[in-house]
Formats: structure tokens, sequence, C-alpha cells
């Protein structure tokens, strides 16, 4: 069955497929709870009020036998550390450049769960992609899909950094895999590159200071010391994925949709969405979940950035937004310009 199963799962587009027992992260619970005690988690209050589940997957469902864990690949076909040059433009993490992967991962899970119950009616099973208190990278390494290195992501020896996990809770008893190890070495590449010094220690994240929670997560002003360290990155941040070494086996992508269109636009044309613009333009992309607002004021600390004096009437523009947060970043964008 396990053997059918890896077939079926190639077939329905993922990379690779293995299997963890629930209660195969022991340890997972004390690193959360630490976690979560050293307030690392930010405004992200979902970490907490769900820990119990999070921190053990065995009590999300009980009955679960084994947990199916999947790699999606969506490895980029440029440089993603190259638009970081481009000051006047937008640079949106690779995971968001083309349609939602909530969505697309999903629908191969489910197509990968009718195939199980087709051939094991009386089993059950339920599909998770980065929505429920599931840790999935901790049980990626647990069932030898990759392992997560110092800056806390998963990447695999055969993989590189670039690809989504979706994960099967099934009834079903099959063989666990052997767990990966971890193979950083003495590298610190993603540790040094990190433009706000997220990572406290190897193998640690302070979410308060990575760009990809603050332009993501993180609701109201961000801090104005960090706002200068963010660059032009107005959607997620994939330095420390990108500079790592392992991506050299990185295996080309085959989903296509995952690419498309965010690209890398002007921040000018990007600044004057309203609304129904933002929502229109970002249509079927994981950009939309954070809403208009919270989108233009990233694009706001990435024009207050650019050094680009022309960027300044567009900035002031939106001084007199109706949302305060993007009225404070358009001031202090055309501040910025200003005194250069």
């Amino acid at each position: 069955m396990k053997e059918a199963l890896a077939a079926e799962a190639l077939a329905a587009g993922f990379a690779k497929m293995r299997v963890a027992r629930p209660d195969a992260i022991p340890e997972a619970a004390g690193r959360l709870r630490a976690f979560l005690q050293a307030g690392r988690h930010g405004q992200m209050g979902w970490m907490a009020e769900r820990s119990h589940w999070r921190g053990d997957p065995a009590a999300l469902w009980p009955e679960a036998r084994s947990v199916v864990m999947l790699a999606d690949l969506y490895t980029p076909d440029h440089d993603p550390l190259a638009v970081l040059e481009a000051r006047d433009r937008a640079a949106i993490s690779v995971y968001a450049q083309g349609r939602d992967y909530h969505d697309l991962v999903k629908k191969r899970l489910k197509r990968l769960g009718r195939w199980m119950l087709t051939r094991h009616q009386d089993e059950a099973i339920k599909v998770f992609v980065d929505t429920a208190p599931v840790m999935e990278k901790p049980l990626a390494q647990a069932a030898g899909l990759g392992w997560q290195g110092k800056h806390t992501n998963l990447l695999a020896r055969d993989l590189g950094s670039w690809f989504f996990l979706g994960a099967i809770f099934t009834t079903l008893d099959l063989p666990p895999d052997p767990p990966e190890d971890e193979h950083c070495g003495s590298c610190r590449a993603c540790l040094d590159i990190c433009p706000t010094g997220a990572f406290p220690a190897p193998f640690q994240l302070d979410a308060r200071r990575c760009i990809s929670y603050l332009t993501i997560e993180h609701k109201g002003p961000v801090d104005p010391e960090l706002r200068p360290l963010m660059g032009n990155r107005i959607y997620g941040c994939d330095d420390c994925l990108a500079v790592c070494p392992w991506n050299k086996f990185a295996r080309e992508g085959s989903e296509m949709r995952y690419r498309g269109i965010a690209g890398a636009p002007t921040l000018a044309e990007l600044a004057v969405l309203d609304d129904a613009g933002f929502r229109a333009r970002f249509a079927g992309s994981a950009i939309k979940r954070i809403g208009r607002n919270r989108f233009i004021r990233n694009v706001l600390y990435a024009i207050g950035n650019s050094a680009d004096r022309r960027l300044a009437p567009v900035a002031r523009n939106l001084r007199g937004d109706a949302d305060p947060v993007v009225a404070d970043a358009a001031t202090w964008a055309e501040a910025r310009l200003t005194e250069r």
C-alpha cells in the first residue's frame, strides 16, 4: 500500500512522500511552549490558543495512526535576491508569485486522499495545508522528508528549500520512514544574511523581527527601527531560503500556476491601488489575505527605502488615507525621501 501510495503521490504532482507516526515529535510541545513564553510569536495569538493540539499531533486526532507528509515544489526560475537591487520595484516572496498554494496543494491532497479511501473504505483521513494546528516542519523531519535548518525552515538534500508541505492524517497503519538528520554543518549563510537579525541563535527564530511576519502577520505600524531594514520587501522575504547552499540540488518545479500573478511590479503602480483594485489584481493569490491597507503600508515602507525622490509625491498623496496606519507609513516615507 505504501509503495502504491508513493507512486500515486508522484502522479498527483507531489515531488516526495514520507510517513511518520503521530507521536513522532515528543519534543515539539516543549519547544513550542518556550517559543510562546518568550513572546517570539508576536501577534500570532492563534499559535497559543491551540498550542495543545499544535504540540501533539496525536491529540489533534487521536484515531490517526499515520501521518503522510508530502512536498510540492515551487522552485523559482530566477534569482530571488536580484530584485532587491531594483529599489523602485516590489520584492514579493517566491511562494506568493502565483496561485495560492493552499488551494493547489489541498486539491492534490484530496485527490490522493480519495485514492486511499477507494482502496480502504473502512479507513478515514484528514488533510491539512498550513491552516490547522499542525506542526508540519517537525513532522516532515520525523518522516524523513527533510530537516529544519538553522533558519527553522525545512530543506532537503534532493529538493533544496523551495517546496510546500501537505499532510494527510489517516487511520491506516503505514510503516514509518526513518527521520532525517540535520546537514547544515558549520554553515551560517541563512543566519548572516537576515536583514533584521531575526535569529537569536541557530535553529531559533524571533518572528517579531522577521520580515515575512512583519509584512504578512503584523497588524498596525511596524517599529520605525525595523522599517529601513525591510528594503523593498513588501510581502514575505526569501533571503534565508535563497542563500542556502543546498539549493544547488533543487529540482525544477512543474506547476506553472505557482508563477505569473505577482512578478516584480513598480512601487508606484502598487501604491495607487484602492481596495477593489487590490482585490482584482491579486485575485487567486495568497497576497489577497492581508488586505489592501496592510499591503499599501508595506509598499510605502519600500517607497521610503527606495532613495528615489520621484516617489515622494506618491507617498504624499497617501498621507490623508482613511487608514491611519497607511497615513503614518506615507508620512514616514515622504520624510525619508525628502530628507535624502
